[in-house]
């Protein structure tokens, strides 16, 4: 017979219902984030050069506003303020765009109808987070990347990193946060109004209020101890170590990057367990 098989035919082949990815699905994680990389590329005139004006007109309104030789004391030296803000500006831009990339992804695909193209690929749980997280965290990199070389550029900005490893740690792993966050909120919502909610009342309010335009040294001992209760604060406290060489608040540098590296694996547990039961998704 012709469809049978001949003698010394390759059989390496599995049996049916035998898996052939074993470990880590390598080809299909890195297109899913050449995916996510590409969909924002493909608009970045929005995503990523629009928050990089948005951010250094924040630089230019609020030095103007303040004068330009105003000063700010943190960590018991006197910086300009303009080189104060900037860091924090820096990252908080990232953080916003690492928010708004990770809650797009799901939540487009719920409302499309498209949510198969995430889910049925066999990929496992934890490469669909790790693409979706890598995605966003490249989409906050460029667009800090962006910030920091306007600010660079500005006359009477001074944003040169001191401490790289503290820039890249709190940058990175602050991205990381919020990119959890947004995965979070687009397994949540189930329109763009509900997406918007949560930026507009948790992560704008979050970032403003948490030292990027006033050291919190400042601060009288109840609203410090508030600032301590957001994540933000040590994110943008973090990130301003790396390129003044202090930073603001009672808790140290090392101390504040645990942090952070704890909120990030409990952040990343809980959108493993969510993605992992379904809900919402599979419905």
């Amino acid at each position: 017979m012709l469809d049978q098989p001949s003698h010394g035919a390759d059989t390496r082949l599995p049996a049916p219902g035998v898996p052939t990815i074993r470990n880590v699905n390598w080809g299909g994680l890195k297109t899913l984030y050449v995916k996510e990389v590409r969909r924002f590329f493909k608009v970045q005139l929005q995503t990523i050069w629009a928050p990089a004006i948005q951010t250094l007109l924040f630089l230019v309104v609020f030095t103007v506003a303040m004068g330009g030789r105003s000063a700010v004391a943190v960590g018991g030296i006197t910086v300009a303020f303009a080189d104060f803000i900037a860091p924090g500006l820096i990252v908080m831009g990232m953080l916003q765009n690492a928010f708004a990339n990770a809650s797009f992804s799901l939540l487009v695909g719920k409302i499309q109808g498209t949510i198969v193209d995430y889910l049925m690929p066999p990929l496992s749980t934890a490469e669909l987070l790790a693409a979706l997280v890598g995605g966003a965290v490249t989409r906050a990199a460029c667009v800090g990347a962006a910030v920091w070389l306007a600010m660079a550029l500005w006359p009477g900005v001074h944003v040169t990193p001191l401490h790289p490893l503290a820039i890249l740690w709190f940058g990175l792993a602050g991205s990381a946060f919020l990119a959890f966050l947004g995965v979070l909120t687009s397994v949540w919502a189930e329109k763009f109004d509900h997406a918007a909610a949560v930026t507009n009342f948790v992560v704008g309010p979050l970032a403003l209020l948490s030292g990027t335009f006033y050291s919190v040294d400042r601060l009288a001992p109840a609203f410090q101890a508030v600032s301590h209760a957001n994540p933000f604060f040590y994110i943008i406290s973090g990130f301003r170590y790396g390129f003044l060489g202090v930073s603001d608040g009672y808790v140290s540098i090392g101390a504040s990057a645990a942090i952070i590296g704890a909120i990030d694996v409990v952040m990343g547990i809980a959108c493993y367990a969510l993605l992992r039961s379904g809900w919402k998704l599979k419905n």
